[in-house]
C-alpha cells in the first residue's frame, strides 16, 4: 500500500482515529506464506492471534488455512468463533487459569503448550475430571538471545517463559507417568521482530542438540514448534510490504534436522498482519513550541501503545497534503508525557484537519488499545468494505 492509495474521501466520512486494513495485501501475504511453507514437507503454520484479533482479520486468515496460536481463553473463544478448526488450535501461555484449561479440553484443541510441572499437574487433574487425555507440548527455554528489543526477547534463561533445558527429560518422564496427558511435542519461541536469520539458525542448532539428547533417552517427539518471531520492515512499508518468508522457512529447512515423520510448526503473528494495517488519525492543532513544532493528533497511546511502550518506530505519512515537508513531533491528547508517536520527523506540511496514516500498525495496534482517560476504543475498517 503506497502513499496516496488510501481512500481519503471515504476517510473523511469516518470518525477518527480508526484502523484501516488493506485486505488485498493481507491475502497476498497469506498466499506468500502458504506458497513458501508448502515447499517444505511437514511445515505447519499457525497465526498468533495476540497480534490482531479483529474478527474479520481472523476469518481471512482462517480462510487461508492457517491454524491458531492462542495465549488466553479469550483468544481460544475468538478463534473458534472465527471458524478455526479445533484441531488446529494451540494454546500457550505461562499462566493458564482453570476455566481456560477446561475450555481447551472441552473443545479438544490440538495441544496445550505447557510451561511448568505445576501447570502439567493441573492439566492432568482437570482432564481426569472430564475423562479426557490432553495433548501437551513442553515449552523449553533454549537460552538463545535474539537481536531485538529487550522487552520482546523470550528465549533467555532470565525470562519467565518456558522450562529450563536441563529439566527437559525429567518433565517428559513426569508426563509419561500421568494418565490424562499425552506428550506430543516441544515448543520454543525466542522473541519477536527478528530480522537476523542467524538468530533462527542458533535456535535450530539448539533444537538439534536437544533432539539428539532425547534420542539417547529413546524419547520420540511428534511435533517441533519453533514459535514465530519474524520481523517486518517498519521503515519501508511501501517498499517491503511482505516479509522475506522464503528466507525464513528456508533457514529452518536447511538448519533444523527433523526426524522421520516429525512436523514443524510455526506461530507467525506480526509478519502476517502488521503491514496491512494503518492507524488513521486527524490533526487537531499545529502548535509552535519554544524549540520545535508539534502536530497534535486525535489518536493517542490508547490507540497504538507501541511507541510509548517500546519506543517503537512507525512510519507516519500526511495523506492529505502535498506541500513541502516540515519537521514535527507527532503527539497525542493523552495526559501523559509519553504520548508521543514520533519526534522530529519530516511530514508534508500539516494543518488542522489533515489525516495522518501511522503505518505498519496491523499488529499489536487495535488489539492493545485501552480506554485510559475514558477514551473510546478505535474501530477497524477493511479496505474491501470502503
Amino acid at each position: 500500500m503506497a502513499k496516496g492509495v488510501f481512500p481519503v474521501e471515504r476517510f473523511n466520512e469516518i470518525e477518527t482515529p480508526f484502523y484501516y486494513y488493506d485486505t488485498a495485501l493481507l491475502r497476498q501475504t497469506l498466499q506468500t506464506i502458504n506458497s513458501e511453507a508448502s515447499k517444505h514437507e511437514g511445515f505447519v503454520v499457525h497465526y498468533a492471534v495476540k497480534a490482531n484479533a479483529n474478527p474479520r482479520i481472523l476469518r481471512i486468515i482462517r480462510e487461508a488455512g492457517l491454524g491458531a496460536d492462542c495465549v488466553s481463553g479469550g483468544e481460544v473463544e475468538a478463534s473458534i468463533k472465527a471458524g478455526f478448526p479445533k484441531e488446529k488450535i494451540v494454546y500457550a501461555g505461562v499462566g493458564k487459569s482453570d476455566w481456560e484449561i477446561k475450555l481447551g479440553l472441552d473443545n479438544d484443541i490440538f495441544c496445550f503448550n505447557v510451561e511448568s510441572i505445576p501447570e502439567l499437574e493441573v492439566i492432568n487433574e482437570l482432564a481426569a475430571q472430564k475423562g479426557k487425555v490432553a495433548r501437551v507440548a513442553f515449552r523449553l527455554n533454549p537460552n538463545v538471545g535474539a537481536h531485538t528489543h529487550a522487552n520482546i526477547t523470550t528465549g533467555l534463561a532470565e525470562n519467565k517463559f518456558g522450562i529450563a533445558m536441563g529439566d527437559m527429560v525429567k518433565v517428559i518422564r513426569e508426563a509419561e507417568k500421568m494418565e490424562n496427558v499425552k506428550f506430543v511435542g516441544l515448543h520454543f519461541h525466542i522473541g519477536s521482530q527478528i530480522l537476523d536469520m542467524g538468530d533462527f539458525e542458533a535456535l535450530c542448532n539448539r533444537v538439534n542438540e536437544l533432539q539428539q539428547e532425547l534420542i539417547s533417552h529413546r524419547i520420540r517427539v511428534e511435533h517441533i514448534n519453533v514459535g514465530g518471531g519474524l520481523g517486518i520492515d517498519y521503515a519501508h512499508p511501501n517498499r517491503v510490504p511482505i516479509p522475506d518468508f522464503k528466507a525464513y522457512f528456508d533457514t529452518y529447512a536447511k538448519k533444523l534436522k527433523l526426524q522421520p515423520g516429525q512436523t514443524l510448526h510455526f506461530e507467525l503473528g506480526r509478519a502476517v498482519v502488521a503491514q496491512c494495517g494503518s492507524l488513521i488519525t486527524r490533526t487537531l492543532y499545529i502548535k509552535e513550541g519554544a524549540v520545535k513544532k508539534f502536530a497534535i493528533v486525535d489518536a493517542g497511546f490508547t490507540d497504538l501503545i507501541r511507541p510509548a511502550l517500546y519506543q517503537a518506530y512507525h512510519k507516519i505519512e500526511n495523506i492529505t497534503s502535498d506541500e513541502a515537508p516540515e519537521a514535527y513531533d507527532v503527539v497525542g491528547p493523552i495526559c501523559e508525557s509519553t504520548d508521543v508517536f514520533a519526534k522530529q520527523i519530516d511530514l508534508n506540511k500539516a494543518k488542522r484537519g489533515d489525516l495522518l496514516a501511522i503505518r505498519s500498525a496491523g499488529a499489536y495496534g487495535e488489539i492493545m488499545a485501552s480506554q485510559y482517560n475514558c477514551r473510546r476504543l478505535p474501530k477497524g475498517y477493511m479496505s474491501d468494505e470502503l
